[in-house]
C-alpha cells in the first residue's frame, strides 16, 4: 500500500463517524448487489416479511430506522422476479429511499438534502444512541433468546427477549465503541455503535461447531472440573463489593393471558464473593406495574419475592448443594457431555441430575464452565419433573380458597459475564414456574405461568458502600405490593429487556392501570 493510499484510509476512518450516511453507503459493489434478481412469492405481507424474502435470497441483511420503514405495515405487490433495487422500492413504497451496502448489510435511509451541512452524529445535547434489532441463528434463521448485548469494554448491556428482540441505549460519549452480541454455542457478532444509531439491525450469529475429535481429546473428569471451578471462585469473581444497576421484571399469566406485570430498576449492593454470609442489599430506583382486570378470571396468587430469589440464584455466591462435591456425599451424578463456545472462549458442558435412589424434588441441569480459567459462565437447571408436584408449597405466599395450584415445572437460567479486567459479574437471571390451576367444583384445569427475570445493565466498582437502612428494600416481601410513584420520563431512557409483542401491547393498552 502506498503512502498516499494509507493516508486516504486513515482519513476515511476519521470521517466515518461523521459521514456515515453520505459516504459509507456509496461503497463499491452496490450496483452489483442491487441488480441481482429475486423472486417475490407472496402478494401480501408486512414490509418486514417481504424484505425478509429479499434477505434470504441474497444473503444480505437490512439496516434501517423504524421511523423510515414501518415493519408492521402491510403492503401488496405482484408476484414475480425483480431486481433487488426495484423490490426495495416496491416494498418500501418509496423510490427516493437511499440504498447502500456495508459489508453484508443493505442500508436504507432517507436522502440527505444536497445543501444540508455535514454535522456530527453527536448533538450538543448529548442525545443517547438508541440501537434496536434482533438476533438470529445464521443457519436456521431462528431467533436467539437471551443473547447477551453489550457495549464492548464497558459494563453497559442488556439481553434479547424470548423473541430475539433487543433495544440498547448507549451514552453519546461511547459512540466510538462497538456493540457485541454473544450466546453460548455461537460466534460473537460486533458492530460500531456510530453506524447503528436509530436503526433496526438483524444480527446473525454463526453457530460454533466444535470438532468431535477435540471433544474426545478434551474429555475430562466432570467432578474435577467442578472442584477447579470452586477453587478458582475467588480469582474469577469480585473480591470486593460492587454496585449492580439492574432491570427486574416479574409477571403472572393465566390461560396464556398476561394479567399482572411489575417492572423496576434496582441498585444492588453486591458483597464480595469471598464473604460467606449473604449480605447483599437492594435499593429501589424506579418501579411500574401494569395489571389487566378481568372480573371473571382473577386468581388471588402472589409470588414469593422474585427479587430475593434472584439474590439466591447467584449460585457462585450462595453455592447450592449441586455445586458442592468436596468432603460430602453428593446427592447428584455428574457427566461431561459436550464442549462449546461463548464469546470466543471454549467451555465445558457438565450435566448433573439427582441420584436415582433419591425420591425428593431436587435438581437437574447443565453447567457451562470456561476451559481455561474454570469460571462458571452459565447454568441452566430445573426441579426434577418427576417430583415437581411435591415442591408446590415452596413457591406460594398466598393461596385462594377457590383454587388448587399444582407445580408442573420450575426452570432457571443464570449467566455471568466477564469485565475488561477478566472479573465475572452477574449478567442475567430468568425463572419460569408453570402451575396447573383447578377451580373447586370444576372439572377442567388451566395453565398458570409465573416468571421473573433480572439483567445487569451496569456495574460500578468505585465508591461502593452499603445502603442506609431506611433506603433498603425488603426483598422477601411480595414485590408487586410495594408502594411507588410512576415516572414515565425515566422509563424512556433506561435499558430494559424489550417486552415481547404481546406484553408490549398489554402495557400500551393499560397505561391508565399503571400504579401511581
Amino acid at each position: 500500500m502506498t503512502k498516499e493510499r494509507r493516508h486516504t484510509v486513515r482519513l476515511f476512518s476519521a470521517l466515518f463517524v461523521l459521514l456515515f450516511v453520505s459516504v459509507a453507503i456509496q461503497a463499491g459493489g452496490t450496483d452489483d448487489v442491487l441488480s441481482r434478481l429475486v423472486k417475490i412469492t407472496t402478494t401480501k405481507g408486512s414490509r418486514y416479511q417481504l424484505l425478509r424474502q429479499v434477505s434470504d435470497q441474497t444473503g444480505y441483511y437490512f439496516i434501517y430506522d423504524s421511523q423510515v420503514i414501518n415493519n408492521d405495515e402491510e403492503v401488496k405487490i405482484r408476484k414475480g422476479e425483480y431486481t433487488v433495487r426495484n423490490a426495495i422500492h416496491l416494498i418500501t413504497g418509496n423510490e427516493q429511499i437511499k440504498i447502500g451496502i456495508l459489508g453484508n448489510h443493505i442500508l436504507l435511509s432517507l436522502p440527505v438534502p444536497e445543501k444540508a451541512p455535514v454535522t456530527p452524529l453527536t448533538s450538543p445535547e448529548k442525545t443517547p444512541y438508541v440501537i434496536k434489532g434482533m438476533a438470529y441463528d445464521r443457519v436456521s434463521k431462528e431467533v436467539i433468546s437471551y443473547a447477551s448485548v453489550g457495549v464492548s469494554g464497558t459494563s453497559i448491556g442488556t439481553v434479547t427477549n424470548q423473541n430475539g428482540q433487543f433495544q440498547l441505549i448507549v451514552p453519546d460519549s461511547l459512540s466510538h465503541l462497538s456493540v457485541k452480541l454473544s450466546h453460548v454455542g455461537y460466534e460473537s457478532s460486533e458492530y460500531q455503535i456510530s453506524a447503528l444509531n436509530g436503526k433496526h439491525i438483524d444480527f446473525y450469529l454463526e453457530p460454533k461447531i466444535i470438532p468431535l475429535q477435540e471433544v474426545i481429546v478434551r474429555a475430562v473428569n466432570p467432578v474435577q472440573v467442578l472442584n477447579r471451578m470452586i477453587e478458582n471462585r475467588k480469582l474469577n469473581y469480585s473480591s470486593r463489593p460492587v454496585y449492580l444497576t439492574t432491570f427486574y421484571r416479574e409477571a403472572i399469566e393465566h390461560k396464556n393471558k398476561k394479567l399482572d406485570i411489575t417492572e423496576s430498576v434496582l441498585k444492588i449492593y453486591k458483597q464480595s464473593y469471598r464473604t460467606t454470609v449473604m449480605t447483599d442489599q437492594v435499593k429501589l430506583i424506579k418501579m411500574r406495574r401494569v395489571f389487566k382486570k378481568e372480573a371473571t378470571d382473577t386468581i388471588f396468587t402472589k409470588m414469593k419475592s422474585g427479587i430475593n430469589t434472584c439474590l439466591v440464584l447467584d449460585v457462585m455466591r450462595s453455592m447450592p448443594d449441586f455445586l458442592e462435591t468436596r468432603g460430602v456425599e453428593s446427592n447428584f451424578t455428574y457427566t461431561y457431555t459436550d464442549i462449546t463456545e461463548i464469546d470466543g472462549r471454549r467451555v465445558y458442558v457438565i450435566s448433573f441430575e439427582q441420584k436415582k435412589e433419591i425420591k425428593e424434588p431436587l435438581y437437574k441441569g447443565q453447567l457451562y464452565i470456561d476451559t481455561d480459567n474454570y469460571a462458571l459462565v452459565e447454568i441452566r437447571f430445573e426441579i426434577n419433573p418427576l417430583y415437581a408436584e411435591k415442591a408446590t408449597n415452596m413457591f406460594l405466599e398466598k393461596r385462594s380458597r377457590d383454587y388448587k395450584l399444582t407445580l408442573r415445572s420450575a426452570t432457571y437460567k443464570i449467566s455471568y459475564k466477564p469485565s475488561s479486567d477478566h472479573i465475572y459479574y452477574l449478567n442475567h437471571i430468568r425463572g419460569d414456574l408453570e402451575f396447573k390451576v383447578k377451580r373447586n367444583r370444576h372439572f377442567f384445569s388451566s395453565p398458570l405461568h409465573i416468571w421473573f427475570e433480572m439483567v445487569n445493565c451496569r456495574t460500578d466498582t468505585e465508591n461502593v458502600n452499603s445502603f442506609p437502612r431506611e433506603e433498603r428494600l425488603p426483598t422477601r416481601n411480595v414485590f408487586s405490593e410495594t408502594k411507588h410513584e410512576y415516572d414515565a420520563d425515566f422509563w424512556e431512557h433506561f435499558n430494559v429487556i424489550l417486552p415481547e409483542d404481546e406484553l408490549r401491547q398489554l402495557i400500551m393498552n393499560n397505561l391508565s392501570e399503571v400504579s401511581e
